[in-house]
């Protein structure tokens, strides 16, 4: 379609205007090809005829549709032109109150001038793992795609932030790395991350100030490098700084300031710290007070500075680095204030008693003669001599202020060098994100050196992001596979060129700047030489003489040559940095140090430069311009951008004014055509600009499409034939794999084909309605008309026959009637009662009937049920049968697979003899190729072999029958082999067989001795010895038969050896050997026919044994078991689950008897060691009384003879060595006896495990009489200590009358045996409680360890009492508190209190899981209140429930912690729902169209939508959420979850649903629509619902939904009157203020039939709520939990009636 038939009536264009650069007008007259005017109507109704030139044809650019204004991506937009992009950036910026609009990979960001809501930390969360254009246009969309794709592809990335001064360049930059401290926190403790923000404050003190056009300009250009670990986390960040405005601390234009931190300092003189820096306002000091005004409103100095002070703190720059820096700023404002007087014409002094002088020598530890003569002379260094000049006032003024702007230069430096140290890591880096705050295009009415540099700087900038953009669209194209010519843009190269090249602008100006002489007239004469007329990138200005202009890529430009060369020589004199190097202040005097660092030099793992250099010695830096330093490291940042993927981000300033939300076009035009947007558009412009995708285009434009083109079925292929039909030339689209491209302007003509037919259907519905309503309005007069008509006639005819007789008459005939009724009513009764009661006999006899039958079937069903369940157990008892069956023939069947290996391995043996023999052969090769040889001499001795051929030929003769009959032989011996294998085979097929059969037969004699089986299972052990003896004898008889085979093969070895001796004698004949190899070729496929036999053979026998194993062992394995089961078997599941269960349980029984026989044995050998160490003490004792008696013998020596006479009544003594003996040897009678205990125990163990129900059983009852037998045993304690101490004093007396009484020596010494003795015993009683009470130790461990770790909810919930757990456990505990066993109790409540938190921090993500233990947490929590033994919590016991409740202990401390473990649990459950139910919420609640046909697609531009509507179905929509919803709700219920419990979930679940799409609707601009309100209010009443059918409608969760409602309401109320306004503001009562506004500027038309909301509206609205005061918020904190409570809901299971199911394992718990 030609683009001059789009210039219909009515349709609107653009034209050019002075003041608003481009302005609306709509199309009064169709226009025609060759008209020279164009007949328009502007928007005040003014009539317009707009010149066409007939020969160019350029006509106004068209105005696209209203539906596409206001778009989120400018490249969505049918017509890409300027005035398309301006009017879309108005509408969103003072309309819609939106400031981010994309503009394909540009992210366009207007300055507010005011604070708004939209960066907070719940705004991150919000778009964090989003992709770009799933939510509205954002700086943390931005930042979160180039942490993705450094993610995902591992390629480092850079976010470019450019525009001009007040733009917003610094807050969107520190906005971006906010957003990756954020979202990547660090894994260190030093919260680097916070480091790097911390950066910002800094920075911006001393290197921003106020200017004309912005409060807080940035006035250097910084580049952040943020680096990552490997799993992408901050660990350090380094900083870049280029081109620091140096003139502005000595010089500032009116209504500026100098750098901030000098007025923070003025602000926080009075502080005490800083009084030695004697400072005052900053009114005082010339530095800072040539702006004029030193207040910035709204901005607090002093609150800044300890903001700036405790951001250096955190950085670690400590208070005296600070000091430091606060003295050199101090110095360098006093240095300002220093009065230099003219002396004469060419001199000038300094006074030595200046005040600010002086102050300054002492903050920078100088001496004050120096610098005061310094200040006023210079050394001039000539080829022979040094010569002192001095300076004239101006000479010296210009001294201070160079001096002041190095060391302000040195100390940024500094700065920023320390702060890269602070942030500097440990370790090597894997990726980083850079991201660059640069000045953009600047042009002034004077432009300097700087605006030279900064404009270069963009200038490199604009190549790089053009050729950026002409890749990413090339991609885009080959992606797509659509054939692509050049697209031209707009080369800068040529003026980079003038500007770096040799030769160029910057090398002509150092070139001049190393001249002595150098003056800006030279310099200018140079390049007008060069460039004047020669390149159109280069002019001459007429007016002034010192200047000249280049032609940028935005605009031309005129510099001013005035200040180029000095501010590019940057010279310091020398007698100055002498002084300073002296300075005593080391923060100073490091400045200007010979090899100093340089700024922001990195860490050694960072391999990259600083951009500016730092100062190194003076006289080096003479030769290196500020020029070249800038052009190096604008070189250096070059090459890291195009290292890395970049992300552009260009900020615009609206205003001049810093007024919010007012909108200049010219100034934002201009400052379009600078960032690069306009060129952007051009370039997609040039080609196919709109995009679809062909279900995009087919949802959008298939009322175009007839019926004819539906019934193609292919969408893809329907789309192509439909864009034939409507669009003729093919030039104008492209078909892509994925996509459909459009020419500019051809959406915009399918737009208005498309509102054509809807205007053209609605013009239809509206004349037949019309029709209708019309039609339906006359029948109903029409009907009318005839009922009055009707009835006026009846009133006349009454009147007219109206007289006495026709009233008798009437009366008459009334009586006739009622009589007449009468009858008929009468009559009609009797047939009715007749009816009735016939009626009532048939139904009475069928019930009778009925009711017999019924009884019959009954006697019948019981007669069958009988049958059934006798069947039913006979079936269960053979299933047993062939469980136990095949149990005993496992052992059977392992031994026959040992066996077969065996078999296997034999044969492998025969396998590599055979090749050991195939090998052999292949040697017998080898040399018959050498006889081969042998045979070429033979030809040589031919005359030889012919003589004596006839003697040959008889040998040959003979000996060929010979090897025939040998070669006869051999088959006939490898036929007998076949015989023999097949024989072998054979029998191993019917040794298979018999061992079948007689499995088969064990099988069926073991079904008839099943009783004695269970009640003689030694006897069935040694059958299986038996049947194990015999399958080792068949073991035997097979080895004897491969020893057979082998010998066999040893024979057949030795066969071979004699064929090769008489084929070596046959060596000699020629003739022979080919027909020798033919034969040994055939016996060697033979042999390898046999293995092949051989190995096919093995395998079907290996086959049929697992074929005979797996029938065996079919009903080893559970689920094997229930495959095999049919569907009537289903319900004898649970039974052969529980038979399962035992065998398993019996297995767990042996073990634990095992660990028992264990510790019994342990404890004997601990008993034997305390029985020996007794028996030491007492053999000390004894020795101990023998040296007593020596003593005595030797000194009463008087009474030897008495004692000689007890000597021999004492001969107890020599008895305690006999006894000591005797129990050594007992102590290894006891060992051995131990030994061989642990040995019958073993061969016991089968018997035990019969017997270990009968003892744990026996260990309960221990168990129950352990607290008895413990207190007896600790008052025999006590008794027997006082024996002990009774014994011991005895013994005393006893050696006191040794010389006296033997006799009562003797007593003593029985009586000291026989108390050992008893202590012994006693000792031994301690020990066995000892082992019951750590056996008692072990049952709690095993109870917690199976209620709490073994226990599978969905299994407890279907088969048993959900909550039987807390029942088990609070059982347990009152058997505690009914024996008063304080230790106990609190042994079983921290196990108990420690498993439950094991297991759910186990299975922290296991939904069921932790709804099991939340229920029966809650369960015990309110067992433990309604047994208590409280007032409050009996009053719905019964008089069962008050006799059981706890009677000894107080248990209220653990309700508190139980109940503070069951709110841990409640939130780990909430967060396992939420993380579930999250992912759905935004697909099913916003994007699924669950009222289908009532949404419209729309043009999406360059940043396509990832979750757009696709062709397949949705992978989440309102169903899915309503079906987790369910499970939640039903695995609840199961677990038997407190009802309020249930309710409280079910609100949290509510609220997150409602918080997450009503944050979505904020963010999300396409979603604003009247028909998205449809479909989330239709999304809620499919929640409403759900409720209403859960039957919880009381759980306040719809009042959550109450806030998302109100927001659907209002994307569909009518937004024209004041009366809407009124409603909006009372319905919306659950919406903030702000939230109100953002819905609505963010409301968007679908269709052309639907209205733009007006601004005016809006305004309305907001004064109206302006009253409410409820706060700023617009995001709903989605991570909110509301307060959980625990009602107390007491429990009517009666314990005693709870049974615990043998799956429990809990055999050693017994009911009271």
């Amino acid at each position: 379609m030609a683009v001059a038939e789009l210039y219909t009536k009515y349709n609107s264009v653009w034209i050019p205007d002075p003041d608003e650069v481009w302005i609306s007008a709509e199309i009064t007259k169709d226009y025609k090809n060759g008209s020279d005017v164009l007949h328009l109507q502007l928007e005040d109704g003014t009539e317009l005829e707009y010149p066409i030139d007939p020969v160019r044809t350029l006509l106004p650019p068209l105005r696209n549709p209203d539906i596409l204004v206001g778009e989120n991506d400018l490249t969505a937009l049918s017509y890409l032109h300027e005035p398309a992009v301006m009017h879309n950036l108005k509408v969103r910026f003072v309309d819609s109150k939106l400031i981010y609009t994309y503009c394909g990979i540009i992210l366009v960001a207007i300055n507010p001038y005011r604070e708004i809501p939209i960066y907070g930390d719940a705004i991150i969360h919000a778009y964090s793992g989003q992709n770009m254009g799933d939510m509205d246009p954002h700086i943390f969309a931005v930042a979160e795609e180039a942490y993705k794709q450094m993610a995902r592809k591992n390629r480092n990335q850079s976010i470019i932030v450019s525009g001009e001064s007040g733009a917003g360049k610094t807050v969107s930059a520190r906005y971006a790395m906010r957003y990756f401290a954020t979202v990547s926190k660090s894994s260190s403790k030093a919260r680097v991350e916070d480091k790097v923000l911390a950066s910002n404050p800094i920075t911006e003190a001393i290197g921003n100030a106020k200017t004309t056009r912005n409060d807080n300009s940035s006035r250097f250009g910084k580049y952040t490098e943020i680096s990552f670990d490997n799993r992408y986390r901050i660990i350090g960040a380094n900083m870049r700084t280029y081109l620091l405005e140096k003139s502005r601390v000595v010089f500032q234009a009116e209504n500026e300031r100098n750098y901030h931190i000098f007025y923070q300092l003025c602000a926080s003189a009075d502080r005490p710290e800083f009084k030695h820096l004697k400072l005052g306002p900053a009114e005082n000091f010339n530095y800072v007070n040539m702006g004029g005004n030193s207040v910035i409103d709204g901005v607090n100095d002093q609150t800044d500075f300890i903001e700036t002070q405790k951001t250096f703190l955190l950085l670690g720059l400590n208070e005296d680095f600070q000091m430091d820096i606060f003295k050199v700023l101090g110095g360098i404002l006093h240095l300002g204030n220093v009065e230099i007087r003219a002396v004469g014409d060419e001199k000038s002094s300094v006074k030595h008693d200046d005040y600010h002088l002086k102050v300054f020598s002492q903050l920078l530890e100088i001496k004050l003669e120096e610098m005061a003569y310094g200040l006023c002379h210079r050394k001039i260094a000539t080829t022979s001599d040094t010569v002192i000049k001095p300076m004239t006032k101006v000479q010296a003024i210009n001294a201070r202020d160079a001096l002041a702007k190095h060391i302000y230069a040195h100390l940024f430096s500094c700065i920023v060098e320390n702060i890269n140290k602070a942030l500097q890591f440990s370790g090597k880096k894997h990726t980083f994100i850079g991201v660059l705050d640069i000045y953009g295009f600047e042009t002034f009415d004077v432009n300097s050196f700087e605006q030279f540099c900064i404009n270069y700087a963009n200038e490199k900038l604009q190549q790089q992001f053009n050729l950026h953009v002409f890749k990413l669209e090339q991609d885009e194209y080959m992606k797509e596979d659509i054939p692509w010519a050049l697209i031209e843009f707009n080369d800068n190269q040529p003026c980079i060129d003038l500007i770096e090249a040799k030769m160029g602008i910057l090398e002509l100006l150092d070139e001049e700047c190393l001249l002595p002489q150098g003056r800006e007239e030279n310099w200018l004469q140079k390049l007008e030489n060069n460039y004047l007329n020669k390149t159109p990138l280069f002019e001459k200005p007429r007016m002034l003489s010192k200047a000249f202009i280049v032609v940028h890529f935005a605009d031309k430009v005129q510099y001013e040559c005035d200040g180029f060369l000095e501010k590019n020589r940057d010279t310091l004199y020398e007698e100055l940095i002498n002084v300073l190097k002296k300075s005593k202040l080391h923060l100073l005097a490091d400045f200007f140090q010979e090899n100093e660092s340089s700024t922001g030099n990195l860490n050694a793992h960072i391999k990259v430069r600083p951009a500016r250099p730092g100062f190194k010695s003076f006289n080096k830096e003479h030769r290196t311009t500020v020029g070249s330093k800038f052009r190096n490291s604008l070189h250096l940042l070059m090459e890291t951008l195009n290292a890395t993927t970049p992300h552009y981000v260009r900020c615009i300033k609206p205003n001049d004014s810093k007024l919010p939300f007012e909108y200049n076009s010219k100034r934002v035009v201009q400052q379009l055509r600078a960032c690069g947007v306009l060129e952007t558009i051009r370039i997609s412009a040039q080609s196919y600009p709109s995009r679809w995708t062909y279900f995009e285009f087919f949802s959008r434009y298939r009322i175009l499409m007839s019926e004819q083109d539906l019934a193609l079925g292919d969408k893809k292929q329907i789309c192509k034939e439909v864009l034939k039909h409507l669009i003729q030339d093919p030039n104008q689209y492209q078909f892509g794999k994925t996509k459909i491209f459009f020419r500019a302007g051809q959406v915009a003509y399918l737009e208005k084909l498309r509102a054509d037919k809807l205007r053209a259907a609605s013009v239809t519905i509206q004349k037949n309605l019309r029709c209708w309503i019309q039609r339906k309005k006359f029948l109903e007069l029409k009907q009318a008309a005839i009922i009055i008509q009707q009835y006026v006639r009846g009133h006349r005819a009454v009147r007219h026959v109206l007289n006495a007789r026709m009233l008798k008459q009437a009366w008459a005939a009334v009586i006739i009637q009622k009589h007449w009724r009468r009858y008929l009513v009468c009559r009609l009764y009797q047939l009715i009662l007749v009816a009735t009661i016939t009626i009532q006999s048939y139904t009475r006899g069928w019930l009778a009937r009925r009711k017999y039958n019924k009884m019959l079937k009954d006697q019948k069903a019981l007669v069958i049920q009988k049958h059934v369940r006798a069947w039913l157990a006979r079936r269960r008892y053979q299933s047993i049968r062939r469980f136990v069956l095949n149990i005993q023939l496992s052992f059977r069947v392992k031994q026959l697979h040992k066996k077969l290996d065996d078999q296997s391995k034999e044969n492998k043996g025969l396998l590599e003899r055979l090749t050991h023999l195939s090998s052999v052969h292949s040697a017998d090769m080898d040399k018959y190729q050498k006889l081969e040889g042998e045979f070429q001499k033979a030809v040589e001795q031919r005359k030889f072999i012919e003589e004596q051929v006839e003697k040959s030929k008889g040998q040959t003769e003979q000996t060929l029958s010979e090897f025939r009959k040998q070669t006869l032989s051999l088959q006939a011996q490898n036929q007998k082999l076949e015989k023999q294998h097949q024989e072998q085979t054979q029998e191993m097929k019917e040794k298979m067989e018999t061992i079948t059969q007689q499995h088969l037969g064990d099988l069926e004699r073991e079904e008839r001795q099943r009783r004695k089986l269970e009640n003689n299972f030694q006897i069935q052990k040694e059958d299986y010895e038996e049947q194990i003896k015999a399958l080792i004898d068949e073991v035997k008889h097979l080895q004897k038969e491969r020893i057979q085979l082998q010998e066999q093969v040893q024979e057949e070895y030795l066969v071979n050896d004699g064929l090769r001796k008489d084929m070596a004698q046959l060596a000699d004949e020629i003739l022979v050997i080919p027909k020798l190899k033919a034969d040994i070729a055939t016996l060697e496929i033979k042999s390898q026919d046999l293995e092949m036999s051989l190995q096919k053979q093995r395998k079907e026998m290996r086959e049929k044994v697992e074929e005979i194993t797996k029938q065996l062992l079919g009903g080893l394995e559970g689920e094997e078991l229930r495959k095999r089961l049919s569907p009537e078997d289903m319900e004898q599941l649970n039974e052969d689950g529980e038979l399962w269960l035992a065998y398993e349980g019996l297995k767990r029984a042996t073990r634990v008897m095992e660990m028992h026989i264990q510790s019994q044995k342990e404890s004997y050998e601990n008993e034997v060691e305390e029985l020996s160490s007794r028996i030491d003490q007492l053999c000390e004792e004894t020795t101990h009384l023998q040296c007593k008696v020596q003593a005595e013998n030797n000194a009463n020596e008087s009474i030897r003879q008495e004692l000689n006479k007890l000597a021999k009544e004492n001969l107890v003594i020599p008895e305690y060595k006999l006894q000591i003996l005797e129990l050594q040897k007992q102590k290894q009678d006891i060992e051995n006896h131990l030994k061989g205990q642990v040995v019958e125990m073993k061969e016991k163990m089968e018997e035990v495990t019969d017997q270990l129900q009968g003892n744990l059983e026996e260990e309960g009852f221990q168990r129950r009489l352990l607290e008895t037998q413990k207190a007896n045993c600790a008052k025999e304690n006590v008794e027997l200590l006082a024996k002990v101490r009774k014994l011991e004093s005895e013994n005393y007396e006893l050696l006191n009358r040794t010389q006296t009484d033997s006799a009562v020596s003797n007593r003593m010494q029985q009586e000291a045996s026989q108390l050992t003795v008893e202590n012994l015993d006693l000792l031994e009683r301690l020990d066995q409680k000892e082992k019951q009470i750590r056996k008692l130790q072990n049952q709690i461990k095993s109870l917690t360890k199976t209620i709490g770790k073994d226990l599978k909810p969905r299994g407890v919930a279907v088969n048993m009492i959900p909550v039987l757990p807390a029942n088990i456990l609070f059982m347990c505990v009152r058997y505690a508190d009914e024996i008063n066993n304080a230790e106990m109790l609190k042994s079983l409540m921290n196990s108990l209190l420690d498993g439950i938190k094991k297991v759910t921090k186990n299975h922290s993500e296991d939904f069921e899981m932790l709804s099991f233990w939340l229920s029966n947490s809650v369960h015990f929590l309110n067992c433990l209140k309604q047994y208590s033994g409280e007032e409050e919590f009996m009053k719905h016991n019964t008089p069962q429930q008050n006799n059981q409740c706890l009677r000894n202990f107080d248990l209220s401390e653990y309700r508190q912690i139980l109940s503070d473990l069951a709110i841990h649990i409640y939130q780990q459950l909430v967060q396992v729902m939420e993380d579930d139910l999250q992912p759905m919420i935004v697909p099913g609640m916003l994007e699924h169209e669950s009222l289908q046909g009532i949404s419209s697609m729309k043009p999406t531009g360059l940043r396509k939508r990832s979750s757009s509507y696709r062709e397949e179905i949705n992978k989440y929509t309102i169903s899915s959420i309503l079906q987790q919803l369910s499970y939640y709700f039903s695995t609840m219920c199961q677990h038997d979850m407190d009802s309020e419990l249930i309710k409280q979930t079910v609100k949290q679940l509510f609220f997150l649903i409602g918080a997450i799409t009503l944050n979505n609707l904020f963010l999300r601009k396409d979603m604003c629509s009247c028909r998205k309100g449809m479909q989330i209010r239709c999304n809620i009443s499919y929640l409403e619902e759900w409720l209403k059918d859960k039957n919880m409608q009381s759980s306040n969760a719809k009042e959550t939904l109450e806030p998302l409602s109100q927001a659907a309401w209002l994307l569909q109320v009518n937004k024209t009157t004041d009366d809407d306004v009124k409603e909006i503001c009372e319905r919306c009562s659950s919406l903030s203020a702000m939230q109100i506004v953002k819905i609505l500027n963010s409301y968007t038309p679908i269709d052309d039939f639907e209205k733009r909301l007006a601004p005016a509206f809006v305004r309305k609205v907001q004064s109206q709520l302006n009253s409410r005061g409820d706060g700023a918020t617009l995001i709903i904190d989605p991570k909110y939990q509301f307060q959980v409570t625990f009602p107390f809901s007491p429990s009517q299971q009666a314990l005693e009636k709870i049974q615990i199911p043998s799956s429990f394992k809990l055999n050693f718990l017994t009911r009271i």
